[in-house]
């Protein structure tokens, strides 16, 4: 095939807006039962989260029209359904309330709502079969404050509040007799990904809990997470003690290091941004399913019970979400070439099979794959990212002429990002653009000092790492630094922002409801992360000066680049107000400014067609500043 001689950036495809936004489908929360596999599959077409259940190869939507499955505890939710004896419990997103719906393996009923506490919402969903319940996170939201608290709802509705005093709670944990009771707590100012601690009690049988024991991260030391059961009764946890979270296990009242396990200096989860995060499982014999995350991928191991090793669904780049029966490993994967897929692993021979998902939407020569670099930045330290050159079968670039490049700086901003099919990339290097995925320093998967090194440093070390990648390209002759956007969601549109401002020669950028004003965000945020700016930059009134150098709204003057911006309406994380303050700041400067709010989004944009017409003109405003330099 003859390929057609375009200027990059300006390459036309067949891969759409509306087919990278309908490719967006995703899948959460696995859990085996019934015989079977559950989890919620969300889809942009309706913007639902909707439960299916797979049986001996048939698979079935169990969410009857009316109902979706997203917890908004801590807003960021997580945990949002549980399997029961006679079918699952789930919380529905449009109240937060919990509905039992019974199942048999063929019948499904109409849910029934279990709570009735409108002010509350609910998370982190597990059984306690002894005393036919469900344990909960429980937020509630009254006039002056909101509280979190772990509870018991019976199946009769029932309420028992079991543990409350704590500003924030995470994974209550039963033992296989349902007579004990595992859970992590953390205080303000810290985040889950900072200071955690581990407490274990009896649960006695009329619900009530014993004497409360802390396990670990009594001193603030350690973020703990994921505390887990064996079948024997030891209660294994991640810890990050020794720099990485890795398992350990009960000993008596504290913890010993899982030996065959803490030698490799991996994590094996990322930050615990929602709840109900499954990335490891003890099994029987002392064995482990383990995902472990290595320069950015996350790998699925299978440990024995003597120290050997086996990776399993190695044609995979990201495992996550762990579960297991008798026959089968489940996870939910992505990989380079297809949409996320949830996986049944056949535990003798490794077979794989796709249960649901795994699509390739692209042709391979269409596909543009991750290539993993590191990079120079700050002290004599490094930095991650994940190069995506242009790739379209029927287009390349100008003789003489090198790509223009789009930096991606992913949300948290303790976060990361993985070598997955992600639509929005391929929409933008299937149209000549390469694109530069950053993690950079604070980002998590790299061990705790990789990730705490954004204390008291966002808005800088972020925005040092996005232009020493971009260095690092043009000096490998990979891209045309003369022509380079930088953008972002909420955090990373903060990221994006202060880059634009430090005037790092950028073309232009975009901010998709991103932070423009930390202080404004300090006063409104909810609970969740009402101290997570005080880590992040620091005390407002001690370090007010820091604050100020940091708000991209004070430096709007500073800022010459055309920005769009996108933004929802119902967005409680960043308000519009926010934005539109950014906004008119610019426009008073005389900087060319687009502005697109979606009336039904919150934060995060999830029905297809915002998520269409947001990359649509994102790519408009983008080709409308590349100059025809170079070949041209």
């Amino acid at each position: 095939m003859i390929k057609t001689q375009t200027p990059y950036g300006f390459w036309t495809s067949e891969w759409t807006a509306d087919k990278a936004a309908s490719a967006s489908c995703d899948f959460a929360e696995l859990r085996a039962g019934h015989g079977g596999l559950f989890w919620i599959q969300y889809d942009p077409a309706d913007a639902r989260c909707t439960l299916w259940y797979w049986r001996n190869g048939a698979t079935q939507c169990l969410t009857p029209a009316g109902f979706s499955l997203r917890s908004r505890v801590y807003e960021y939710g997580g945990g949002a359904f549980t399997v029961t004896d006679d079918g699952v419990a789930f919380v529905n997103e449009r109240d937060q309330q919990v509905y039992l719906q019974a199942f048999d393996g063929s019948t499904v009923s109409r849910p029934a709502a279990l709570t009735s506490r409108p002010r509350c919402r609910y998370g982190d969903l597990q059984y306690d079969r002894s005393r036919s319940a469900i344990l909960a996170v429980e937020e509630s939201h009254d006039d002056e404050a909101v509280e979190h608290r772990l509870v018991s709802v019976s199946l009769a509705g029932r309420h028992q509040v079991l543990v409350e005093g704590a500003d924030f709670y995470a994974s209550p944990t039963l033992d296989a007799t349902g007579e004990r009771l595992a859970w992590i707590q953390w205080q303000r100012p810290e985040q889950p990904w900072t200071a955690t601690s581990l407490w274990i009690a009896d649960l006695l049988t009329d619900g009530q809990l014993g004497h409360a024991v802390c396990m670990a991260g009594s001193d603030d030391s350690e973020s703990l997470q994921q505390p887990r059961f064996a079948s024997n009764g030891d209660l294994f946890c991640l810890t990050d003690r020794t720099g990485w979270w890795q398992p350990w296990r009960s000993q008596g009242n504290s913890l010993v290091p899982v030996e065959r396990l803490a030698r490799h200096r991996f994590d094996h989860a990322s930050a615990p941004w929602q709840l109900a995060t499954v990335s490891y499982v003890p099994l029987t014999g002392g064995a482990w399913l383990s995902t472990r995350l290595v320069d950015g991928y996350g790998l699925l191991i299978e440990h024995d019970a003597e120290g050997g090793e086996r990776r399993l669904a190695s044609d995979y780049s990201r495992c996550r979400q762990l579960a297991v029966d008798e026959h089968y490993y489940y996870c939910i994967a992505g990989a380079p070439e297809r949409m996320p897929a949830v996986l049944a692993i056949e535990r003798l021979a490794g077979e794989v099979l796709i249960l649901a998902g795994g699509e390739q939407p692209l042709p391979t020569e269409q596909l543009s794959c991750a290539q993993p670099f590191c990079f120079a930045t700050g002290q004599e330290e490094v930095a991650h990212a994940f190069f995506y050159p242009p790739c379209n079968a029927d287009c390349h670039g100008l003789l003489g002429e090198k790509p223009p490049l789009v930096v991606f700086m992913h949300g948290g901003p303790t976060s990361a990002s993985y070598p997955v099919f992600d639509p929005r990339i391929q929409y933008w290097t299937q149209r000549g653009f390469a694109v530069a995925d950053i993690n950079y320093r604070g980002s998590s998967g790299f061990g705790r000092a990789y990730r705490q090194c954004l204390r008291g440093n966002w808005g800088v070390v972020d925005v040092e790492d996005a232009c020493a990648a971009v260095q690092s390209l043009a000096v490998r002759g990979l891209i045309d630094s003369a022509r380079t956007f930088i953008r972002g969601s909420s955090a990373g549109g903060y990221s994006a922002l202060c880059a634009l401002a430090a005037d790092a020669g950028f073309t232009g950028g975009a901010s998709l409801y991103g932070v423009s004003d930390p202080m404004a965000l300090r006063r409104v945020t909810h609970k969740f992360e009402a101290d997570y700016l005080d880590w992040l930059i620091g005390d407002p009134e001690r370090d007010a000066q820091r604050y100020k150098e940091r708000t991209p709204l004070n430096n709007a003057a500073q800022i010459r680049v055309p920005v769009i911006f996108f933004q929802g309406a119902l967005d409680a994380v960043v308000l519009p107000e926010q934005t539109e303050s950014m906004v008119e700041a610019l426009r008073e400067q005389g900087v060319r400014v687009e502005y697109c709010v979606y009336p039904q989004e919150r934060h995060g944009f999830r029905q297809a067609a915002n998520l269409t017409d947001a990359l649509e003109r994102e790519c408009r405003f983008y080709m409308s500043l590349l100059g025809r330099t170079g070949g041209l």
